[in-house]
């Protein structure tokens, strides 16, 4: 159950601005909100499978102690990618020409091939042995991530800035990358010499790109596109 809960949580907080919460928000200006979920639901289901299946064949011929390492490594690459922030492109707009279901989950399951929430799901599954449990908890994490998203976007806008959810959702990373890497790495590596190194070269690359090279105002323009063309329907 605590792999479950650990899933979940690291979903959300990384589907936070990231780009398939944008698509699900540009979506909800064209379908029904539970047509948009389902749609979530059966490509995180497909894709988060896969995820889960390489995590678990990966973790049967590398070292526990190098799936670790490795996973804590993701994590922080996860902190650093969440602070920069996510946008939306052209490729997430797509014709509906399969109805509204099917084309969210098409458009979700591509969009979601290589992002930081599917490769997050294999490295939860290289580190650990539960793969049912991993995947109920990131598809769980999914939905509620794109659920808030879709239906909590514009009370989010207007009551709390969206510069704050990136971040708490990147320090959470960045802490949980630096808890494993303290737990994998060699005792004598753990002290002034090593982590005063570290954290500096963590501060510059939180400076540069949660700051220097970071996206902003993406969540909240989707959700005001949203706003518009749900008025230009009502007219």
């Amino acid at each position: 159950m605590a792999i479950f809960i650990k899933a979940l949580l690291l979903v959300v907080v990384a589907e936070m601005g990231d780009k398939t919460q944008l698509l699900a928000m540009a979506m909800a200006g064209k379908y029904k909100a539970k047509q948009v979920l389902a749609g979530v639901l059966v490509a995180t289901i497909l894709n988060h499978a896969l995820a889960v299946a390489a995590g678990s064949y990966l973790s049967s011929f590398i070292p526990m102690n190098t799936v670790k390492i490795v996973a804590a490594i993701s994590f922080l690459i996860f902190g650093l990618w969440t602070l920069r922030g996510d946008k939306i492109d052209e490729e997430g707009e797509k014709k509906n020409r399969f109805g509204p279901i099917i084309t969210v989950t098409i458009a979700f399951f591509l969009a979601e091939m290589g992002d930081k929430t599917q490769l997050m799901t294999i490295a939860i599954a290289a580190e650990s042995h539960k793969p049912i449990f991993i995947l109920m908890g990131t598809t769980t994490g999914m939905l509620i991530a794109d659920g808030i998203g879709i239906m909590g976007g514009a009370w989010m806008c207007r009551h709390i800035s969206e510069i704050y959810i990136k971040w708490v959702a990147g320090i959470v990373f960045l802490f949980f990358g630096t808890i494993t890497i303290y737990n994998a790495v060699p005792s004598w590596l753990i002290n002034p010499i090593y982590i005063i190194p570290y954290f500096l070269i963590l501060g510059m690359l939180i400076y540069l790109v949660g700051v220097k090279f970071a996206y902003y105002g993406q969540v909240c323009g989707i959700v005001s596109a949203d706003k518009n063309v749900l008025k230009d329907n009502t007219k």
